[in-house]
């Protein structure tokens, strides 16, 4: 069942992102759960789900949010992605920077759901709750 993205199920830039690599993952290498369902619940601790302003990834070698996780979910897709990986050498605290800052303004700047995704019959197998 590994490597599950979570994410934010109401927010627009969140489920765009996910349908980003949902339709890039041609090896179904991801699963994917929102922060407000069961998987997450069970798997992450209250912290990594309260503030819900976190990509979350999980995998085999541990929890990773924030640019962090974004990173190692762009990467994991291979092929042209893999070069992102070289801003892993960008400090973690200003790629973290970045990324607080449009998480703080995500729902103004994209706007939310009234619920979240559902998955089509054929995707369901890759998303979890």
């Amino acid at each position: 069942m590994l490597p599950i993205v979570f994410f934010d199920g109401y927010c627009i830039l969140c489920n765009g992102f996910v349908s980003f690599v949902f339709r890039r993952d041609k090896k179904h290498i991801f699963h994917f759960a929102p922060l407000q369902g069961k998987t997450a619940g069970k798997m992450l601790d209250k912290d990594d789900i309260d503030g819900l302003e976190s990509i979350v990834y999980v995998d085999e070698s541990g929890v990773y949010k924030r640019s962090d996780a974004v990173l190692r979910i762009l990467t994991g897709m291979g092929g042209f992605y893999k070069i992102l990986a070289i801003f892993r050498i960008v400090p973690r605290f200003l790629r973290d920077g970045v990324y607080d800052f449009i998480a703080r303004h995500r729902y103004r700047w994209f706007g939310t759901r009234d619920a979240c995704r559902m998955p089509s019959p054929e995707d369901r197998g890759r998303i979890l709750d």
